[in-house]
């Protein structure tokens, strides 16, 4: 069981989280457009996973802006907003704030265990079901390249680091 921490307490989340070298398990979570999106339909793209509780937290949110920021300019790259956001709330967002290079997906359907099988589900605290502050990388193959589990949820996840993985 991997932690993290909210306001400095302590915050248990379900199974291990994902680390380097491993091949990334296949998902589904729901688009914008309530269609499906498979992990597995990506194959020859590098991804960042960028993970979060929220939009409707600041820090969330900047981070869904600075990684559009940076897709613009990364090639064979497809960025993923990932929370249990409705779909309908990350479209809001995302036309309100002109997100025009990053894929909002919503876990709210739960259909594969991703917050299980990455280890990023919250077990506990006031965030219990909801998703912990995370970034992954994989590369074209999807193998885990780069992983970050924030280690303070309230954080803004390390930018830098997760794009020289695409280096």
């Amino acid at each position: 069981m991997s932690k993290t921490n909210l306001k400095g307490g302590q915050v248990s989340l379900a199974g291990n989280f994902i680390q380097t070298g491993v091949f990334a398990p296949d998902f589904e979570m729901i688009k914008g457009d309530l269609s499906p999106f498979k992990l597995s339909e990506s194959k020859g793209k590098y991804l960042i996973l960028n993970i979060f509780p929220s939009l409707d937290t600041s820090v969330c949110a900047t981070s869904v802006r600075k990684f559009n920021q940076h897709a613009a300019s990364l090639s064979n790259t497809i960025v993923l907003a990932i929370s249990k956001d409705l779909p309908f709330a990350q479209g809001r967002f995302c036309s309100i704030e002109g997100i025009e290079n990053v894929v909002a997906l919503s876990d709210f359907r739960n259909i594969s265990d991703f917050g299980k099988e990455y280890g990023v589900l919250i077990e506990d605290s006031p965030l219990q079901g909801l998703l912990a502050r995370a970034v992954i990388v994989l590369n074209t193959e999807g193998k885990v390249i780069y992983s970050e589990l924030v280690p303070e949820i309230t954080q803004e996840p390390d930018y830098q680091k997760a794009l020289e993985a695409l280096k």
